[in-house]
């Protein structure tokens, strides 16, 4: 069974989220965390075959994305890894989960991982630079161009009044840049993502969560200076075409437990691992997954 409906939070906030469940027995619980600019929608192709494995699958819009509440501000990754904590106690899910984040997503699901380690069996993420890494340091210089968004998103006011009216050109930018797989984006997936970061505020909540870089890289560092590195079972998950591989067991030995930490590549995919190669990511991830059930 799957449902794409919205859980009342406290403080108004509203977060919108895809639950599927298997039909026999449940072997552990998945919950996917979109990027940007997408929405649960990513996931759309890989809950399927998780689903068809056994595991039930939860993958929710963040805060001000897809059919979530839009906020004025607070677009740390704490606060928006709170979220999802508040979420799962809503849904009354007391066992530990397996937690999976992409690009943003990642940043929320370390985020996670650092607050709230009780909570998880394991966590997956990555194909972002984590701020508060060297590697996000380097992004800001080496891969100024490739990465200009993230200077770019941070000026205020001024990006959404460029991209107003030319939300399907700015979307379709990211994955014309850094897809491998392009045929896996319809014109129709294209659609789908444009409408969603047309709605009102949308775009404005995109953007925050940029904004919200230097917090977060304050966040990180504060942390892995008063508790070290995280002890939860991680697994930092690259495209074999990407450019984040080359720096991601560097980048993710920096925040967490050598013995703790699997490196996993998925084939025929660059960034969007999910839906360039869903089957290459869906193996990959369960890989991982069954060796902490």
């Amino acid at each position: 069974m799957s449902t794409y409906v919205v859980a009342q939070l406290s403080g108004d906030l509203r977060l919108a989220y895809r639950d599927a469940t298997p039909s026999g027995a449940q072997r552990g619980i998945i919950v996917l965390i979109h990027g940007f600019p997408q929405t649960s929608y990513q996931y759309r192709h890989a809950i399927p075959l998780l689903v068809n494995k056994g595991y039930r699958c939860i993958a929710p819009d963040y805060r001000g994305a897809g059919d979530s509440s839009k906020p004025g501000s607070d677009f740390t990754k704490a606060t928006m890894a709170s979220d999802i904590h508040e979420l799962l106690n809503y849904l009354n899910i007391t066992e530990p989960v397996h937690l999976v984040g992409h690009d943003i997503g990642g940043m929320i699901a370390f985020a996670f991982a650092n607050h709230y380690q009780d909570r998880l069996r394991s966590v997956c993420w990555g194909e972002c630079p984590l701020p508060g890494t060297k590697t996000y340091y380097r992004d800001r210089t080496e891969h100024a161009v490739q990465q200009f968004h993230f200077i770019f998103h941070s000026v205020p006011d001024l990006p959404e009044a460029l991209i107003k009216g030319n939300e399907r050109i700015y979307v379709s930018h990211f994955f014309n840049k850094i897809a491998y797989n392009l045929a896996a984006f319809t014109e129709a997936d294209i659609d789908y993502y444009t409408a969603a970061y047309s709605q009102p505020g949308a775009m404005r909540c995109g953007l925050g969560v940029y904004r919200a870089f230097e917090q977060d890289a304050h966040d990180n560092q504060a942390l892995l200076e008063t508790y070290g590195k995280i002890n939860v079972p991680t697994m930092m998950l690259s495209g074999k075409r990407s450019r984040h591989k080359a720096e991601a067991e560097e980048m993710v030995l920096e925040v967490t437990e050598k013995k703790e930490v699997d490196i996993g590549v998925v084939k025929g995919a660059a960034h969007y691992l999910a839906e360039e190669n869903p089957e290459g990511f869906v193996e990959v991830l369960l890989g991982f997954i069954q060796k902490h059930p």
